[in-house]
């Protein structure tokens, strides 16, 4: 099936996102709030996005305007009812997926793809509430959308073939490069992505070295472009800890609990840069932050 109409639900970060990438190839659109109501403001950070695209030479005139003219705003899940595909992409609750996902099973048109954003959740577990197994997947992006390269399209154990297929192609033509693969724990990035930030962790907590320089070590000796505790500190404490805890649940391995000095943060509120501290403190450039220590 060619998808020629997309859904996003959820206009965060990462739902925003997913926007900009769909809209600039020439898909439309329609991007509604989880909670229903005025998209002003995320319309608004939308075409700013866009305009700095333009501004710094990344994008053309006319693809910007073609991009905001594709976008339908909507207050309501009813007006995605012909979307082709509908993309998930709110908090990483199972039962407020769940109860969403069960919402667009009823609204949206019988041959409509669901999909989901989730990072980590298996999608057999969301695919239960609906009826349309066959037709749910996980379209697993990367944050930020508009930048990173990959998205993962993950099959459930009664994802069709043909709307496995009808994914990738969908994530070829938004010029992304899609990896196919089940539904496993954590799938592939994050599946190797979480064991090693809290293995870091560890490691600062042991006292072997500190945050700094073991964000030095892999930099430097492993060319990453930021060392685990930036990079944790750049997708939220919140979400690391949060991804942590349900490879836990699913895995039952020790290397997996969240360490002390991550709980403590995350109970603070000190997530990363969305805060201003976490890891570092970022109120004067990017300093260590003494009350991370557990």
């Amino acid at each position: 099936m060619e998808i020629q109409q997309v859904g996003v639900v959820g206009l965060g970060a990462m739902g925003s996102g997913i926007v900009n990438v769909v809209s600039k190839a020439g898909i439309r659109v329609v991007a509604v709030k989880a909670t229903g109501g005025d998209t002003g403001k995320a319309k608004k950070e939308f075409e700013a996005g866009l305009d700095k695209e333009v501004g710094r030479g990344k994008l053309a005139v006319y693809k910007a305007n073609a991009a905001k003219a594709g976008v339908t705003w909507a207050t309501s899940l009813d007006q995605l009812k012909d979307c082709d595909l509908i993309i998930e992409s709110i908090v990483e609750e199972l039962d407020k997926k769940n109860d969403l996902f069960g919402k667009l099973d009823k609204i949206v048109k019988p041959s409509g793809i669901l999909a989901t954003n989730t990072s980590t959740i298996g999608i057999d577990n969301m695919a239960k509430a609906t009826k349309r197994a066959d037709k749910f997947a996980g379209l697993h992006f990367f944050n930020p959308a508009p930048v990173m390269g990959l998205v993962e399209v993950i099959s459930g154990p009664k994802t069709a073939k043909e709307t496995a297929d009808s994914l990738v192609s969908f994530c070829k033509n938004v010029n992304k490069t899609p990896v196919p693969l089940p539904s496993a724990p954590g799938f592939i990035v994050n599946r190797l992505l979480v064991p090693y930030l809290v293995d870091s962790i560890r490691l600062y907590e042991q006292g072997v070295s500190n945050p700094a320089d073991i964000d030095a070590a892999m930099k430097l000796g492993c060319n990453h472009p930021m060392g685990p505790f930036e990079l944790s500190d750049y997708i939220g404490l919140d979400i690391v800890k949060h991804m942590a805890d349900i490879l836990y649940s699913e895995m039952k391995e020790d290397r997996l609990k969240s360490p002390p000095s991550l709980v403590k943060l995350v109970a603070k509120g000190d997530l990363g840069r969305k805060t201003g501290k976490g890891y570092y403190d970022y109120s004067d450039g990017q300093k260590p932050n003494p009350d991370a220590k557990a």
